[in-house]
């Protein structure tokens, strides 16, 4: 499409124009008729996306049909969502808070459907409005959806429509600055972190959490590995550091399923935890409960975090004032994982 997008609120006729089809296609497409071809719906669709257009159909049910529906949008895997802790209770904390208002959580796993097909869903007035979890930055549609349906993001969006977007996060550069400066505080010289996708809010603000408080302290920030969140792609990454052969006796992990990944692998290298290698990770999850040894690590409030997510978007769709952006506080939780040098050496003795 090569059209200008006209200024101001869009019209049926502007979307008709810029897909270059009929304003009765248009109508079909918005109602959902059976008797459009799809190619024309995917143009129709796009122009929608594109122009930023709220069905009116959609805009009476927000006025006085509302559907009592909301979809909870993550773009993972199946897999990941299940394995993943913290999805777990984020989804808690929703369900609580919704359990006491007239509405009904939908989820839906983006990743498993076709993008156009989830979008169609979110637009063809079935939900009342979405809460999107764990997006990624060329998530664009998403940012775009909160243009068209109400939308509360968790976790800091990272696009341009930031500025203009609901979301709920921890605060993930300040943990992540927290945990670097206890490795600091219990006599590490020298901390390297495993750091999260980079396309994701809080890959990125913990990385910047941990290099803003190395370089303060006057130490080298060149110590970086990346990962995916995952416990192999941990270990991959504690493989990566280990083979620099540059010396380091600080460890700080974006999550605790990447940490426990690295503490695997420091068992098979015969790297003591804490003795030579104190170790802190991120989240407060079951990963870090169980891990040898117990993980020290930043808690953030995931059931609190989704709970919140939950109450800003109802406020949002009842007309009740919100604020826009929410940040959760996080706290360090010490284990075994870092003890302090001195109670090391007592430990051993």
């Amino acid at each position: 499409m090569t059209q200008e997008v006209i200024p101001g609120a869009p019209t049926l006729e502007q979307v008709a124009a810029l897909a270059g089809v009929s304003r009765s296609t248009v109508s079909r497409v918005v109602n959902k008729s059976p008797h459009v071809t799809d190619e024309a719906a995917a143009v129709v669709l796009e122009a929608i996306e594109t122009l930023g257009y709220v069905p009116n159909r959609a805009a009476r049910s927000l006025a006085s049909r509302k559907t009592q529906v909301i979809a909870l949008v993550v773009p993972e895997s199946t897999a990941r969502v299940f394995a993943d802790p913290f999805f777990a209770s984020v989804v808690q904390g929703i369900a609580l808070h919704l359990a006491a208002t007239e509405y009904t959580l939908n989820m839906v796993i983006a990743s498993e459907t076709n993008p156009e097909k989830t979008r169609r869903y979110l637009m063809g007035g079935n939900v009342d409005g979405a809460l999107v979890v764990s997006h990624h930055s060329g998530d664009h549609s998403y940012a775009r959806l909160s243009q068209a349906l109400p939308t509360v993001f968790g976790g800091r969006p990272m696009n341009a429509d930031e500025r203009d977007s609901y979301f709920v996060d921890s605060d993930n550069v300040a943990g992540a600055a927290v945990a670097t400066r206890h490795l600091l505080d219990i006599g590490c010289r020298r901390v390297a972190t495993i750091g999260g996708p980079q396309d994701m809010p809080p890959g990125f603000d913990r990385l910047e959490g941990w290099r803003r408080t190395v370089r303060e302290a006057g130490l080298d920030d060149s110590l970086v590995e990346l990962g995916d969140f995952s416990p192999r792609q941990g270990a991959e990454a504690m493989r990566r550091l280990l083979a620099r052969g540059e010396a380091f006796d600080g460890l700080f992990v974006a999550n605790d399923q990447m940490a426990v990944g690295a503490l695997s692998v420091l068992r098979e290298e015969g790297i003591a935890v804490p003795r030579d290698l104190a170790v802190v990770g991120f989240d407060a999850d079951y990963f870090s409960e169980t891990s040898e040894p117990p993980l020290t690590t930043i808690a953030q409030p995931a059931i609190e975090l989704g709970a919140t997510m939950a109450r800003v978007l109802v406020d949002l769709l009842e007309g009740r004032p919100v604020e826009r952006v929410t940040i959760m506080p996080t706290h360090l939780l010490v284990r075994a994982s870092s003890r302090r040098r001195d109670d090391a050496e007592e430990a051993s003795r």
